[in-house]
């Protein structure tokens, strides 16, 4: 216990003087930026960090902003997120800061490294997750979860006296148990009321959390000490991962022991195929639980809370699904009758560009460089681009820019993508996400499906919503609904 006070109290002692540095440094700087800093403490103008620098972001003339004391640099503007995606890619990579930050959870996953191990996993993935196959497998998936879960437990609030349920909770209990039964071919039931919430969700969730709190240090030395120590949140830490890993190997043993006539059709088995690495293995697929829980139920969640404040966006929705869904209950019954659905495609995207799943991306400058605005960028800068703040730009969305609007996606009633680099959700360029296309059957599987059912209702007033600080982007009081019984599917 004394040694653990002691640990305990160097760590604080450290964190302290950090903290007097930085404010030391902040008084005496004359940039705007950083005055702008010191007054965000005690603003009520701004409910979230992201909001305040859309402010600062669309009051630039270059809609880039460097802080320097954090030697960060912050841009909106699209010319220079193509200039980092693209153009000169090779001098923008992750950097060894962010894969450290994340390294105990992801290890050498493709979400957390560079150069040639990126390159031979995205080859590999590539492979995989472009084909028809895959997708329709994601669709099955999707469907019989939605069937058999998602719909059941909402039909049962209907019949409840207090019917209001976190739409928020729910989405990541279902991508939960969706990127489960892709990746691993696993069930952990998250969405079954009945069963407890699995110890695997449960550690991956603090895996999650823990990981992203290293990035709001002000310093990775404070991080580094408690885990050398093994104490704090760097001891919970540890131990969540390890069962994350022991679940991993567990998996991997199971399918190596089913060897080549196994007819699994789950991401672990098709990449089995190509490397029996079992530490590569556990990394590829982690990452892509993380990757494909988190940012899908945040997606979701965002988009049903402006479906909620918008019937007539709902209403269209359905009028396209009674136009195109020839079945009886208008249920989807494959990948490409999903895919003739333009308008939710619209409604999807549109959704995604106010409300991003991920609200800002990260890079590190390797050598000197310039933007196209003019901005310079030292070498070792950490450079941002910010999604949320570009969905907020009126130079990129015109004045209606707050709206949600789908019919901006649209080109005489076909769906239209904008250039990557303006709505970079799932990033542009070469390291363009590669579940995309997984991710938007089941966003568009699950909005069709609840929305052919049912009737929504915001369950608390509507204000401008408050983010909880994360990898991805959460609603701090979640979003309670109502949900209501259509009688009238057609």
């Amino acid at each position: 216990m004394a040694i653990e006070y002691l640990s305990t109290l160097i760590a604080f002692l450290f964190l302290f003087c950090t903290l007097i540095y930085f404010k030391t440094r902040i008084n005496h700087c004359k940039c705007q930026i950083c005055q702008a800093y010191i007054t965000l403490s005690w603003s009520k103008e701004f409910d979230n960090l992201c909001d305040w620098y859309t402010h600062l972001l669309k009051n630039s003339p270059t809609n880039t902003i460097h802080i320097h004391v954090l030697r960060n640099t912050i841009t909106s503007n699209h010319k220079n997120v193509e200039y980092m995606l693209k153009t000169r890619f090779e001098n923008y990579p992750k950097g060894k800061p962010f894969s450290l930050i994340l390294g105990d959870f992801l290890g050498r996953g493709i979400f957390n490294v560079d150069g040639d191990l990126w390159r031979f996993q995205k080859k590999m993935a590539c492979l995989e997750l472009g084909k028809m196959s895959m997708r329709s497998h994601a669709f099955k998936v999707v469907k019989h979860e939605i069937d058999n879960r998602l719909i059941p437990l909402v039909s049962s609030y209907l019949q409840k006296e207090h019917d209001v349920l976190d739409l928020q909770d729910v989405f990541r209990r279902f991508s939960f148990d969706v990127i489960c039964k892709f990746s691993f071919g696993y069930d952990p039931k998250c969405l079954d009321v009945s069963q407890p919430m699995s110890d695997l969700a449960i550690a991956f969730d603090l895996s999650s959390q823990l990981s992203a709190q290293r990035a709001m240090n002000p310093s990775p030395m404070v991080w580094k000490i408690k885990r050398m120590l093994n104490i704090g949140s760097e001891k919970r830490l540890k131990e969540s991962v390890k069962i994350v890993n022991m679940f991993a190997q567990k998996v991997i043993r199971q399918r190596n022991k089913l060897g080549s006539c196994s007819n699994h059709e789950d991401l672990l088995s098709r990449f089995m195929d190509t490397t029996k690495d079992a530490t590569y293995l556990r990394d590829i697929v982690v990452s892509f639980l993380l990757a494909g829980r988190d940012t899908v139920a945040s997606g979701l969640t965002g988009l049903f809370r402006l479906l909620a404040q918008h019937p007539e966006v709902v209403n269209a929705i359905r009028a396209e699904a009674s136009a195109l869904v020839v079945t009886q209950d208008k249920s989807l019954t494959s990948f490409e009758q999903l895919c003739e659905l333009q308008y939710l495609q619209a409604a999807v995207y549109e959704g995604m560009r106010i409300f991003p799943p991920i609200q800002f991306n990260s890079k590190f400058c390797q050598e000197d460089d310039t933007f196209p605005d003019g901005t310079f960028i030292k070498k070792g800068t950490r450079v941002m681009y910010h999604s949320y703040a570009m969905g907020r730009m009126e130079t990129i969305w015109g004045s209606d820019f707050l709206d949600f609007k789908p019919e901006r996606w649209l080109k005489d009633g076909v769906f239209f993508q904008e250039c990557p680099f303006k709505y970079p959700i799932f990033q542009a360029g070469y390291r363009t996400c590669l579940g995309k296309e997984m991710a938007l059957v089941e966003i568009k599987s699950v909005v069709h499906s609840l929305l052919q059912h049912f009737d929504i209702e915001l369950a608390m007033p509507a204000r401008t919503p408050r983010f909880s600080p994360g990898l991805t982007a959460t609603f701090v009081d979640g979003l309670p609904v109502r949900f209501r019984g259509r009688t009238n599917k057609t």
